[in-house]
C-alpha cells in the first residue's frame, strides 16, 4: 500500500526522501491559498523565489512581483499575500513572481520531489481526487511559521489525511497527529482556529476576511503544479507521472 506522510516545517524537510514521491505544499493563510486562487482566475504562472533580491530581479525583467514579510505587503512591490490581489482581472495570462514569509521557502525546498503541487482548502477535493488517481507516496509539507508549527496548516494535513483514511499506510506518526488534530476541528474549524497564532495575527492586521477565505473548501477545481521553477495550471500530460 501507498504511504503518506506529513512535514510539519521547512525546518525538517531534509528528514525526509522526497525522490519518487508526490509533495503537496501547504501554507493555508496565505501564500497557497493566494496561488490556488491566482491560477483560478487566469494568472498563467507564479514564479516561487525565496528572497526579495530574487522578487525584484524578476519585477525588473517584466514580472507581477508579489512580496510578503510577516503578514504585511512589502514596499515597491506590485502584490501583497491576500489572495484577493489575485482575483484582478488585469493579472489574467500574466506571470508573477512571489517570494512570502513561509510558502514559497516551503516549495523551493521541495524540488527533489517527483512532482510538487499546491494544495489548499479552496481546492481541497481536486487535490483528494488527485491523489486517489496516482501510484506514488505523497508527503504534505506544511509551510508553518518561520520554522515552526503552525494550526492551520497541521490541518489541512490532517484533512487530507483523514479524506484519504484506508488508503495509504502512514509513514510516521505525524499523519495520526495531525488526523486527531482535524478530527477535533472538523465540525467547526473557523471557531477553532480563531485562538491560532496566524489567525491572530491577521486581525491586527485588520484582514479578517483573508482568513475566512482561505478556509473556504472547494471554491476552485484547478491544481498549480511546479513545472520546471514556475507554478501553472495542471493539464492532462502532469497527471501521468
Amino acid at each position: 500500500m501507498r504511504k503518506i506522510d506529513v512535514c510539519l516545517s521547512p525546518d525538517l524537510i531534509e528528514l525526509y526522501n522526497l525522490s519518487g514521491k508526490v509533495v503537496v505544499v501547504v501554507d493555508i493563510l496565505r501564500a497557497t491559498s493566494c496561488m490556488t486562487t491566482g491560477i483560478a482566475h487566469g494568472v498563467n504562472s507564479i514564479k516561487p523565489v525565496a528572497t526579495l533580491a530574487e522578487c525584484q530581479e524578476l519585477q525588473f525583467k517584466g514580472y507581477t512581483a508579489a512580496a510578503e514579510r510577516n503578514g504585511k505587503k512589502v514596499d515597491g512591490f506590485d502584490l501583497g499575500n491576500s489572495p484577493f490581489d489575485y482575483m484582478d482581472e488585469e493579472l489574467r495570462g500574466k506571470d508573477i513572481a512571489v517570494t512570502t514569509t513561509n510558502g514559497t521557502l516551503a516549495i523551493t525546498k521541495s524540488m527533489d520531489a517527483e512532482q510538487v503541487i499546491i494544495g489548499s482548502f479552496l481546492n481541497f477535493s481536486a487535490i483528494i481526487n488527485y491523489l486517489k488517481r496516482i501510484k506514488h507516496d505523497v508527503v504534505v509539507h506544511c509551510a508553518g511559521w518561520k520554522g515552526k508549527v503552525n494550526m492551520e496548516d497541521s490541518l489541512y494535513a490532517g484533512a487530507v489525511v483523514d479524506a484519504l483514511n484506508g488508503q495509504m499506510d502512514y509513514a510516521c506518526d505525524a499523519p495520526k497527529i495531525v488526523h486527531s488534530l482535524y478530527l477535533q476541528a472538523k465540525g467547526n474549524m473557523l471557531d477553532f482556529m480563531q485562538n491560532s497564532s496566524h489567525a491572530k495575527r491577521l486581525t491586527k492586521l485588520s484582514i479578517q476576511r483573508d482568513f475566512e477565505y482561505c478556509l473556504k473548501f472547494d471554491e476552485f477545481k484547478n491544481i498549480p503544479v511546479l513545472k520546471g521553477d514556475h507554478l501553472m495550471k495542471m493539464g492532462i500530460s502532469d497527471m501521468l507521472i
